[in-house]
């Protein structure tokens, strides 16, 4: 007779993980009565009832899989692991039914169409304060009402493009809409991108839930905002204003400049000339019509609104004014978000659009009435107070969470300048069952549901971003305070649209070749990266040969060649002979774990690990130029790395087998470049920054390590041949007879060898030829006429008399090519980025050539 434990039994398993218990007198969203889902949930959770524990864990694995490769990241400030902090998801959805979303729809179209007729009038002919509707302290007074945007036109009488709200669900049932968001609301591409992960891990359950797709509101966006342009209204240009990776909501911003279609732009990239908005590219200036921003108002323009932003474009206000650019959403609208006007909503409905508000609003009182501000006295413990312009930055205050003493001082702040506060009822937010490793556990969640302008109406995304706490306890909603978030199913009543932002089979598209339209910026970011994975791989293959030499040393063997690798390898990582100081020369063991601890050393800035994290930062600010498979490869390259902590135990061996590793990775980099890239000028500079930085490297190499011939250079030149991956065809020419002239040749003069350095000249070469250029431009430019003199060296140098040793022991004519050819190339990579890349924000020199060393 056999017994079966009830941690075997996947059921009782999967019945124990269901053991979920609600938060008491709050309102949940998957049980109607403990252990009684309700009916729209019913599906999930029969599903999950047939998940184990394993099966569980397998898939969600998955879905944080899925999150890493493909880079799903929020900045949350303060946190160490800033730009690289993954998105915080969670394995099961948040369901509404589709009867209820359809309430939810009527209302936040009806709630977005009203805010933008006041949009509308504040900027306009500003009836509703004259009305007494809107108090003039709650506009005026508000830093977000920005008055040069007064007597600006809006296209279609639309200022409000896209708009989210914020709700929660009372412990009643009704959903209220806690906050309005109105400037440049975030949150819809990470709504998508968290639909993609849990559809991809619960493919099943989704399938059989019908939940509605979420294209169709991105393609009326997309739409909505071609239809703007006034200019060019056959093919108009559109871009997505971001304020910089470091953004807390960055990779939003590229996510959906690459899904929608658009250019992603930072300020730097535009221009303003004649009134007329330009994008800076490599072949010129374009003009852009539509401006998709996710930038907060005030900071769009230095000249008109905040003088000491850097993040705008100077001269925006002017070219919205001659109706040149259409921004969105609109410039201004920023004004609508203050909690303070909920409380006049219901009766702005009724005189705007002679209806009731179908949605309340959280139950507001402006302390800038009296009797409002005498209800907030008797009633404080019970109220949230919070800034009624949120440009203050003021945390909320809980008036139950007070002391008398912190009541009565928070009260006479509020007396002195009353129009500054607003009092809202603390709403008991619903629940959500969240998955973790213990059981489904609950957290109170706030859903962000989405608006976008279709024509004089509002369409709603069929879902949104589901936000959670962080504890059972925590009522404070915030992906800044480290909580996370859930994708929104909601049900179709009939069959699921398969509607994509792809074309038709049949529609016809305009064929085109475009590349020169590459924002100068994005050059710039994409010549650096291939110059970083370039810098990475020359300094992994030489730590590699220097790994296993220490080895041989280890064993008992003698290495004469060690210190010489050892000198090149500091000269190219810019470490000033640090690897080579008399007591590591005369300590083997202290030089092998002073080696081992440059693996970790986070300078200098040519260091391995800083070089990684630089490459990884710019291909985390390139999303929208490099493939998914290019970001999975770059994404990984400091993962080979070991932890800081971990270095004391590592091993030679260990330290080998993860440059190998590293090696593979960036060949994979390289060949996905090769192979998978479109040769345009994306591609182009970033094959530049490789062939310069390699080139760079073959200098720094001969440098130290045949400029001046060693006692046994036999050994020295097969290091050298293995470092730059060359060995092999080096014995299928020359068998085992390893000598200077033939490593020279095959190593700089060979134009067949892609590890050559004359190879990477000509391919500068060509691509320098091939570079914008302005038209009619009939002489060669100065980086044309650099780059072929730096090739016709090489291609006139003689193997022989290069590895000629002088009467004073050096080869002199390496000695004087390597030089000549150093300060070509730094002149190179100097005259590209004046006349290409000299815009960019961040200035990044070429370090001495001669000693490998500097700050680039």
């Amino acid at each position: 007779m056999s017994t079966t434990s009830p941690s075997a039994d996947p059921r009782a398993d999967a019945d124990r993980r269901l053991a979920y218990t609600p938060t008491a007198d709050v309102w949940d969203e998957m049980l109607v009565a403990p252990g009684e889902p309700r009916p729209h949930w019913r599906p999930l959770v029969r599903w999950l009832r047939g998940q184990g524990q394993n099966e569980m864990a397998r898939r969600w694995e998955l879905g944080r899989r899925l999150i890493h490769e493909n880079g799903v990241t929020y900045n949350v400030y303060g946190d160490p692991r800033g730009m690289h902090r993954p998105w915080e998801l969670d394995a099961l959805p948040l369901v509404v039914s589709s009867s209820e979303w359809s309430r939810l729809e009527h209302a936040l179209a009806q709630r977005a169409h009203l805010l933008n007729l006041v949009l509308l009038d504040l900027y306009g002919p500003q009836q509703l304060v004259r009305d007494g509707l809107l108090p003039a302290e709650l506009v005026y007074a508000n830093p977000a009402f920005l008055r040069p945007c007064h007597g600006v036109a809006f296209p279609g009488d639309v200022a409000l493009h896209v708009y989210a709200a914020d709700l929660a669900r009372a412990a009643d049932g009704r959903f209220w809409v806690i906050a309005d968001r109105t400037q440049a609301p975030s949150g819809a591409g990470y709504a998508l991108e968290n639909r993609i992960v849990v559809s991809r891990t619960m493919p099943e359950i989704f399938r059989e839930c019908r939940v509605q797709r979420l294209a169709a509101f991105f393609g009326t966006l997309r739409d909505g905002l071609r239809g703007l342009a006034l200019r060019h209204r056959e093919n108009p240009r559109i871009v997505l204003l971001t304020p910089g990776p470091y953004n807390e909501t960055y990779f939003e911003h590229a996510y959906l400049a690459r899904y929608l279609g658009f250019t992603l732009v930072e300020g730097a990239d535009l221009t303003v000339r004649d009134s007329v908005v330009y994008l800076k590219t490599l072949g010129g200036l374009e003009p852009v019509d539509v401006i998709l921003r996710r930038l907060d108002d005030a900071f769009c323009d230095p000249l008109s609104l905040r003088s000491d932003s850097s993040l705008g474009v100077a001269g925006l206000m002017q070219a919205v004014r001659a109706k040149n650019v259409v921004v969105a959403n609109g410039l201004g609208s920023g004004v609508v978000e203050t909690a303070a006007l909920m409380a006049f909503l219901p009766s702005l409905c009724k005189h705007l659009l002679g209806e009731e508000l179908a949605m309340p609003s959280v139950a507001t009182w402006w302390c800038g009435h009296e009797d409002a501000f005498d209800y907030v006295v008797e009633h404080l413990e019970s109220l949230v107070i919070k800034p009624a312009f949120p440009i203050f930055g003021h945390e909320p205050i809980f008036g139950s969470a007070l002391s008398a003493h912190a009541r009565r001082a928070l009260l006479d702040r509020v007396r002195a300048r009353p129009h500054e506060y607003v009092a809202q009822e603390q709403v008991a937010l619903s629940t959500a069952p969240i998955w973790t490793q213990d059981g489904m556990q609950p957290r109170h969640v706030v859903l962000r549901a989405f608006g976008v302008a279709n024509g004089d109406a509002y369409r709603v995304m069929p879902g949104g971003l589901a936000r959670v706490a962080t504890s059972r306890e925590s009522l404070v909603v915030s992906m800044q305070r480290g909580g996370g978030s859930k994708d929104t199913w909601v049900g179709a009543e009939g069959p699921v649209s398969s509607m994509s932002l792809l074309k038709p089979a049949g529609a016809e598209i305009e064929l085109t070749r475009g590349g020169s339209e590459l924002p100068s910026r994005v050059a710039d970011n994409l010549f650096w990266l291939g110059r970083y994975v370039e810098r990475a791989e020359g300094t992994v293959r030489l730590l590699r040969a220097v790994l296993a030499r220490l080895a041989d040393e280890a064993s008992g063997s003698v290495v004469p060649e060690l210190p010489i690798l050892l000198a090149a390898l500091a000269a190219h990582a810019g470490l000033d002979g640090d690897l080579m100081t008399p007591d590591l020369e005369a300590d083997p063991a202290m030089r092998e774990r002073a080696v081992l601890d440059f693996l970790r050393a986070h300078a200098p800035p040519r260091a391995l690990r800083p070089t990684l994290e630089s490459a990884q930062r710019l291909a985390s600010i390139s999303r929208d130029q490099i493939s998914l498979d290019t970001w999975r490869v770059l994404n990984q390259l400091e993962d080979y790395l070991p932890a800081r902590d971990a270095i004391r135990s590592l091993t030679l061996g260990d330290a080998t087998e993860r440059m190998n590793q590293l090696v593979l990775a960036m060949a994979a980099f390289n060949g996905l470049s090769l192979e998978n890239m479109t040769r345009g000028q994306g591609w182009r500079f970033t094959d530049i920054g490789r062939r310069l930085e390699r080139s760079l490297f073959l200098i720094t190499l001969f440098q130290h390590t045949m400029v001046v011939p060693c006692a046994d250079e036999t050994r020295l030149l097969e290091a050298l041949l293995e470092t730059a991956d060359s060995a092999i065809t080096y014995r299928r020419r020359y068998l085992g007879t390893v000598q200077p002239a033939p490593v020279l040749d095959l190593l700089a003069t060979d134009e067949t060898n892609p590890r050559a350095l004359v190879y990477q000249i000509r391919a500068l070469a060509e691509h320098v030829e091939r570079l914008p250029r302005a038209g009619g431009e009939a002489l060669r430019t100065a980086e044309e006429r650099t780059a072929i003199a730096a090739l016709a060296r090489l291609r006139m140098a003689v193997p022989a008399e290069l590895a000629a040793v002088g009467l004073h022991g050096e080869r002199v004519a390496l000695a004087d090519v390597l030089g000549q050819l150093g300060d070509e190339l730094v002149a190179l990579s100097n005259t590209i980025t004046e006349n290409y890349l000299s815009h960019a924000a961040a200035t990044r020199a070429l370090p001495a050539w001669s000693t490998g060393g500097g700050n680039a």
